[in-house]
Order: C-alpha cells, then sequence, then structure tokens
C-alpha cells in the first residue's frame, strides 16, 4: 500500500478526513452499509484493518465495540487518535506485513473498508486476517464495484489490472480491479465462507446532501460490501 517510498494516502491524509466526513461515497453510502453489515457490535473485540482517520472507528466505540485499529499511514494514524483519544488502541502497521503483534483467534469481528484493492499481497493479508478471527468470527470487506471499475476504465470486465489514477485533482491512487469471480475465489481460498454480499443503496441523506450522487448509484453501483465468515 506504500508508493514512492510513502503509504500512499500520508501525502492527502488531513484532506481526506475532511472529505470523507460528509462526502457522498464515504459517508452516505459506504458507511452506512458496512455499518449495517456489521450488525449489533456491543462487547465485541473488533479489528479496524486500514483505519484511515478513524471515522468507522469512531461510530463503532459509540455502539459499544472494543475497537484495535491500524493504518499504514501514520499521519492517519495521528487523526484516528485525535479523533478516537485513548479509547483504541490505534497503531500504524501495514496490511501487506504479517500481524505479529495480534495472537490467534483473539477478534470477534474484522472490518476491511475500502482498503482491500489497495493491497497487493491479499492473499497473505487475508490469510492473516483469517488467523486473527476467532471461530465463528466476521470479516466485512467493502471494494470498489467490478461492473463499476469495468465501466470506468475500460476493457474487459474479466481483465485483473493495477489502476492508477487521480482523485479529486491530486491524490494519486493505485488500486486492483478484477471481477466478482475472482474477489470471490481469494476470500474462499483464504477460508472464509460469503454469508452476505450486499451492492449498497445510498442513504435517504444523500439525495439532499449530494443530490448527483444518490441520482447516479440509485441506479448504478458504485461499491460492493461482503460479510465473511470464519466456519
Amino acid at each position: 500500500m506504500n508508493h514512492r517510498g510513502q503509504p500512499m494516502y500520508e501525502p492527502f491524509a488531513a484532506e481526506f478526513e475532511a472529505h470523507a466526513r460528509d462526502s457522498a461515497y464515504n459517508a452516505h453510502y459506504d458507511r452506512p452499509a458496512v455499518l449495517d453489515l456489521l450488525g449489533d457490535v456491543t462487547g465485541v473485540r473488533l479489528l479496524d484493518a486500514g483505519c484511515g482517520p478513524g471515522l468507522y472507528a469512531e461510530e463503532l466505540l459509540a455502539r459499544g465495540a472494543a475497537v484495535t485499529a491500524f493504518d499504514a499511514s501514520p499521519e492517519m494514524v495521528r487523526l484516528a487518535r485525535r479523533r478516537l483519544g485513548g479509547r483504541a488502541d490505534v497503531r500504524v502497521w501495514d496490511l501487506e506485513r504479517p500481524l505479529t503483534w495480534l495472537p490467534d483467534a483473539t477478534q470477534d469481528i474484522v472490518l476491511m473498508a475500502l482498503v482491500i484493492h489497495h493491497v497487493e499481497d491479499r492473499p497473505a493479508a487475508l490469510s492473516e486476517l483469517h488467523r486473527v478471527l476467532r471461530p465463528g468470527g466476521h470479516l466485512v470487506v467493502s471494494t470498489t464495484h467490478p461492473t463499476c471499475d469495468w465501466l470506468l476504465t475500460g476493457g474487459g470486465y474479466f481483465d485483473r489490472m493495477r489502476v492508477e489514477e487521480t482523485w479529486q485533482t491530486r491524490w494519486r491512487v493505485r488500486y486492483w480491479r478484477q471481477p466478482l469471480q475472482a474477489w470471490c475465489r481469494e476470500f474462499t481460498d483464504a477460508g472464509f465462507l460469503i454469508e452476505r454480499l450486499v451492492e449498497p443503496q445510498p442513504a435517504g441523506t444523500m439525495a439532499t446532501r449530494h443530490p448527483e450522487a444518490h441520482d447516479r448509484l440509485v441506479h448504478s453501483p458504485g461499491f460492493i460490501a461482503f460479510r465473511l465468515l470464519k466456519p
């Protein structure tokens, strides 16, 4: 998840935080869908993998979860710590590395929101997340929808490729696109069962806050989310 020697989101972490607090795709689309998939988290040991500035973790703490979080970007971790205070253990760590500081079967739920498409070695990362989950625990993952990626970047739907783009005029990002069956194969190869697959509809709040994005997303998917079970 590094880009030119530094974590990809490091140069624009503060800008991303300000954007994501109320953006159409973050605040009114992915976060509501993911929080719904997580369900009741009261008393749950929850790992937020790739936590960014702590916007999901903040809500999960408010709902009663015991949150541990990490991100590859030191600036994102600083922002998350500022947001969360001392209520969560937040540290700098990269999903490309083994989670050596987490023992086996110590987490009830792992959240990976809009992160997995940035990971190069996804089989290794998924294997580590599977390891730290208790049996019967869940991994909730959201990512860009394969159909949306195909329509935006062209080529064939079944192409598997790295995409480099500029978001918000100056955020240089890199992510992987691949067909739905490839995502599903990676999850099951890591030992997970796919319990639910959700193609989110925008939250009702988006209609007033971001009407153009709302009109687009009620007709065409932008993201996709999975609730995965460790048997």
